[in-house]
C-alpha cells in the first residue's frame, strides 16, 4: 500500500475529551484519553521511534511450475507408448515410443531439425545443437570430458562412440547416429502435464506438454505498476494450506497484454516468482496463492501507531504527546508511508521528536 491515507481505508471519528474527533485510518473504533481520564476509556502510551517502514500490496497469483514445452513429432509410424500425466522424464530417458523405438530427452535450448551423424571430417558437422548433444553425453557418462570437450560443436567419432554407448543401454540399433525424430532436446527434464497423441494412433503434430520440474509463482500486476517491483526483490508468499514462506523476483514482463477473457483488469505485465524453499511449496500444480509485495521503503523515518492519530475538525491530524510530568498536548503532524504490517505510521511534526511518549488505545 502506497503511502497516503486515502490507501489505508475510511476514517472513523470518535469522541475526543478535547472536543475533536479521533480517527483510525484502518476503520478501527479506538479512543485515545490518558489511562483514567477524559471519557473512562482504557489508552496507554507508545513510544515515538526512529526506524525503516515499508509499505506492501497483497497480489493474487498462481503457484505452479516454469516453463511450457510442446513436443512434436514427425509422421513416421505408430504410437506404441506415451508416459502418464504428471510423469517426470529425466535426461537420456525415454520420452515416448514411436513403432516400439525409443524417442530419447536431451537437454538443450535448440530443438532437434536434422540427422545428427558423422561426416567425413569433425567440421562437417558443427552447431549448437551437436554441442548440447556432446555436452549431454558427457554427463550422461556415456564418454569422458577428456575424449569428448563437452563444449564441442564438432560431431567427432567421440561423439559416435557415446552415441552407441547410449543405444546399447536403450536396446536399440548401435548405429552411432541419431535420425530424426529419434531425440527431443528440451531445456530441462520435462514433467508431463497434458498428452494429445493417443495409443496406436499415427504420430505427426503434438505428441505431449510438458513443463520443468522448478517450482515457480506467477502473478499478472498492472502494467502501470511495472517499477514497483524489481528482479532479485524478497516477496512473502501465502499458500493454500495458510502456511507462507518467502520467493525472489526472477523476472519482470517487459511487454503488457490485455487477457482475452477479461477487459476490465487492464493491461499487465507477467512477474516470476522462485520460491526460497521449493519443498515448502508442495506440489501443488495451478494453485491460488496471495504474493506480499514491498512497493515502497523509507528509512530513519519518525514512526508512530497507526492508532495514535487524531483526526482534527478543521482537518489535518495531530498525535497527543504524554509529558513526563503528566501533561497532555496535540502536535500537528503530516503523514508519510503507512506500514501495515507493523502497524506504523510514518510522520513528521514540528516538536515531535524519538522517545517521545504518544497516547494509544490500550
Amino acid at each position: 500500500m502506497l503511502a497516503i491515507l486515502a490507501g489505508a481505508g475510511a476514517l472513523v471519528e470518535i469522541a475526543h475529551p478535547y472536543g475533536i474527533s479521533l480517527a483510525h485510518p484502518l476503520g478501527v473504533r479506538q479512543p485515545a484519553n490518558p489511562a483514567g481520564t477524559g471519557n473512562g476509556a482504557a489508552t496507554t502510551t507508545a513510544t515515538v521511534a526512529r526506524q525503516s517502514l515499508s509499505a506492501r500490496t497483497s497480489l493474487t497469483g498462481t503457484l505452479g511450475y516454469a516453463g511450457d514445452y510442446t513436443v512434436t513429432d514427425a509422421d513416421h509410424g505408430t504410437m506404441t507408448w506415451l508416459p502418464s500425466v504428471g510423469q517426470v522424464i529425466g535426461q537420456g530417458e525415454v520420452l515416448y515410443r514411436v513403432d516400439g523405438q525409443p524417442v530419447v530427452l536431451l537437454y538443450g535450448s535448440t530443438p532437434a531439425y536434422r540427422a545428427l551423424a558423422q561426416g567425413q571430417k569433425a567440421s562437417d558437422v558443427t552447431g549448437t545443437d551437436v554441442r548440447q548433444l556432446n555436452r549431454d553425453l558427457v554427463a550422461l557418462g556415456y564418454a569422458s570430458a577428456k575424449a569428448l570437450n563437452p563444449s564441442s560443436n564438432e560431431f567427432t567419432g567421440a561423439t559416435t562412440a557415446a552415441i552407441k554407448a547410449l543405444q546399447k543401454h536403450l536396446g536399440v540399433a548401435e548405429t552411432g547416429r541419431f535420425d530424426l525424430g529419434q531425440v527431443v532436446f528440451l531445456p530441462t527434464a520435462a514433467r508431463v502435464t497434458s498428452l494429445s497423441a493417443t495409443l496406436g494412433g499415427q504420430t505427426g503434430g503434438p505428441i505431449l506438454k510438458a513443463s520443468s520440474t522448478t517450482r515457480q509463482v506467477t502473478v499478472n500486476l498492472g502494467a502501470t505498476r511495472q517499477s514497483q517491483i524489481a528482479v532479485g526483490e524478497q516477496v512473502g508468499i501465502a499458500l493454500p494450506d495458510g502456511r507462507t514462506t518467502t520467493g525472489r523476483v526472477s523476472a519482470v514482463g517487459t511487454v503488457a497484454t490485455t487477457p482475452a477473457n477479461d477487459s476490465t483488469s487492464g493491461p499487465t505485465v507477467e512477474v516470476d516468482i522462485s520460491p526460497t524453499d521449493a519443498s515448502a511449496t508442495g506440489t501443488l500444480d495451478q494453485a491460488p496463492v496471495q504474493v506480499q509485495i514491498t512497493t515502497d521503503t523509507v528509512r530513519d523515518a519518525l514512526a508512530v501507531p497507526v492508532t495514535a492519530l487524531v483526526a482534527l475538525a478543521g482537518g489535518g491530524y495531530a498525535v497527543e504527546v504524554f509529558a513526563p510530568d503528566g501533561t497532555r498536548h496535540l502536535v500537528a503532524v503530516s503523514l508519510g508511508l503507512f506500514d501495515d504490517d507493523a502497524g506504523l505510521v510514518q510522520v513528521t511534526g514540528a516538536g515531535l521528536a524519538a522517545g517521545q511518549r504518544v497516547v494509544v488505545p490500550a
